[in-house]
């Protein structure tokens, strides 16, 4: 009967103390804040999303998950209620997405605004307001993870294609072409060193050449120079006043008032002495005609003259009466 008693004793205080423990754990995670109701609607999956898992804005806690179903309006959609903090900035612009808490795989809601909106979502108990759920970094990962896949197969069939016993064939054929060609570039080499010294005293020598050539050129210059100063001399004395052009000038306008007083005044007097002259001369011409004709005139003289018409002793025929 005492043994009984005892450990009744011992239930009762067992009892008690884990009452007081549940207790004190509701009191320290007890929670006064004012929160406002939203919900989360998303197409994705929410693995690893649970009850009571923290919700965050921009790494702040600012409220909890409160419950985790289906929406009942759309099938297949995923609608998660959260309780938030009535004095975090959710605007309309507002968008959550799964953030995962390190090799835990344990969930919980990131929410983020990128300022695109100002206007301030309002809370309604009654039917509160709903955040669209973007894919997050794990997210977009499973959704690119076929297509990796997919270029990983590709990347792993053009590796095989080029591993291939024919291309291997090919590889090793080129691999001993290029031993030829190295061993020709190595002869190449080899007598380009045995030709490079004449080569170099070559040029050397017609380094020397040029050398002695640009000199003469410069001999050359420096003459023409000399002979392109004086003839700019020589021009510039002739252009000057008083100089050979002036002169020159000044003769052609002598010769031209010498040709303007031979036109008009000697000419004339010279053409009008050899038209007298031909008058002279043909008069002379007739004179001797007639001397020709009748040679005693000189001596009888002309004697009468000839009768015209009309006159006594004309005839029409000379000679004849």
């Amino acid at each position: 009967m005492e043994n009984k008693s005892h450990a009744l004793a011992a239930g009762t205080f067992v009892l008690v103390v884990l009452a007081l423990l549940v207790s004190l754990a509701v009191w320290l995670t007890r929670d006064n804040r004012a929160l406002q109701v939203y919900e989360i609607t998303s197409q994705q999956a929410v693995t690893g999303l649970q009850p009571q898992a923290s919700v965050r804005f921009k790494g702040v806690t600012v409220g909890k998950v409160t419950n985790i179903g289906f929406d009942p309006s759309l099938p297949g959609q995923v609608l998660v209620q959260i309780a938030i903090d009535d004095q975090a900035p959710i605007t309309a612009s507002t968008f959550a997405s799964l953030g995962f808490q390190g090799v835990t795989g344990l969930a919980f809601i990131q929410l983020d605004d990128r300022g695109e909106s100002k206007t301030m979502l309002p809370a309604n108990p009654a039917k509160p307001q709903r955040i669209p759920l973007r894919p997050g970094l794990v997210s977009q990962l499973s959704d690119q993870g076929l297509h990796i896949l997919s270029q990983l197969e590709e990347s792993s069939r053009r590796v095989n294609l080029l591993l291939s016993p024919e291309n291997q064939q090919k590889l090793m054929t080129a691999v001993g072409d290029l031993g030829l060609a190295a061993n020709s570039v190595r002869q190449l080499s080899t007598r380009t060193e045995q030709l490079l010294p004449p080569l170099v005293l070559t040029t050397t020598e017609a380094l020397k050449t040029m050398q002695a050539t640009s000199l003469q050129v410069g001999d050359s210059a420096d003459e023409a120079r000399a002979s392109a100063r004086a003839f700019r001399t020589v021009t510039e004395r002739m252009s000057t006043p008083g100089g050979t052009l002036d002169q020159l000038t000044q003769s052609a306008s002598t010769l031209a008032a010498i040709g303007q007083s031979l036109n008009s005044a000697t000419l004339p007097r010279l053409n009008r002495a050899v038209v007298e002259a031909t008058h002279s001369a043909n008069r002379v011409s007739r004179a001797a005609d007639s001397l020709t004709d009748n040679p005693q005139s000189l001596i009888f003289g002309n004697g009468p003259p000839v009768p015209g018409p009309g006159e006594p002793g004309f005839a029409t025929t000379p000679g004849k009466p």
